[in-house]
């Protein structure tokens, strides 16, 4: 069955469109994230998407061409390590429907398949049910809880951290 997601790395053209989405999502967005809501930071955030280290995805649904969130997969580390970070976040009115969920799976199998990586790992806030709730579905589990882990907001916030194994992955 074709999903129905499409993804595809972030670029220019995505601009004003994200930034859109994003001041339309703030009430969904916060306090689990803070995604860039203007051309500078849209910028600063196409600049860290290098191909490399990090990448991040824009999420499409197919049938209105509308964008259903963005997957980061950043500190991509290659040699024996062979693993990524991944964080997602989903926009207002796409919401309810298992859009992420097929976004997040394509990345996840793209992780695996085409970049060849071994671990991918999604750190997300307790509270943050929805989220904690797509990581469940898809087979990732829950390998410990990091206090103070990551600075949102200027506030350091707990999170759990999530994993799958390429050799787990059921796609």
């Amino acid at each position: 069955m074709l999903s129905r997601v499409s993804i595809h790395p972030v670029q220019a053209s995505d601009g004003a469109e994200l930034v859109t989405a994003n001041l339309a999502s703030i009430d969904l967005h916060e306090p689990w994230v803070s995604p860039c809501r203007d051309h500078a930071s849209f910028l600063g955030y196409l600049t860290r998407c290098d191909g490399e280290r990090s990448i991040g995805f824009i999420a499409r649904e197919r049938e209105s061409g509308r964008i259903v969130g963005v997957v980061n997969l950043s500190e991509i580390v290659r040699g024996f390590f062979q693993s990524a970070y991944m964080g997602y976040y989903g926009m207002a009115g796409m919401n309810g429907r298992g859009l992420m969920r097929e976004a997040v799976s394509l990345v996840v199998t793209h992780a695996f398949h085409d970049l060849a990586l071994h671990r991918v790992e999604a750190n997300i806030q307790p509270a943050n049910q929805p989220s904690r709730a797509l990581v469940q579905r898809l087979g990732f589990r829950q390998e410990g809880f990091s206090p103070r882990y990551l600075k949102i907001n200027g506030e350091w916030r707990d999170h759990e951290r999530w994993a799958v194994l390429a050799d787990e992955w059921k796609g």
